[in-house]
């Protein structure tokens, strides 16, 4: 059994994420590989004490890049589980405020 403190890895904190939560209520997070729209809910909840209407799970797959003078593939990252947890209106997330 994982607490609801090993399902939430990190909030995600970008230019997209930003615009998401300030207008739609919207909030992202990277998740346990193995996790469900019903256990991030429930953490999300549990941790932040809000109230979760939906929650959309998405699969990010791992990525190569390459070195540009020898054309060699040199770094690969991770994939990982994002999870895009939209809010009852008046409800927030402290984490995220104030990070535009």
């Amino acid at each position: 059994m994982t607490s609801v403190f090993d399902i939430i890895h990190r909030p995600i904190i970008t230019e997209k994420s930003n615009y998401q939560n300030s207008v739609l209520q919207q909030y992202v997070f990277e998740v346990d590989p193995s996790a469900t729209k019903s256990m991030v809910k429930d953490a999300v909840e549990e941790i932040f004490n809000v109230s979760v209407l939906r929650v959309n799970i998405i699969n990010l797959p791992a990525k190569k890049s390459r070195n540009l003078r020898t054309r060699q593939r040199t770094t690969r990252r991770k994939a990982y589980k994002k999870a895009v947890v939209t809010l009852a209106p008046g409800d927030s997330i402290s984490v995220f405020e104030g990070v535009m």
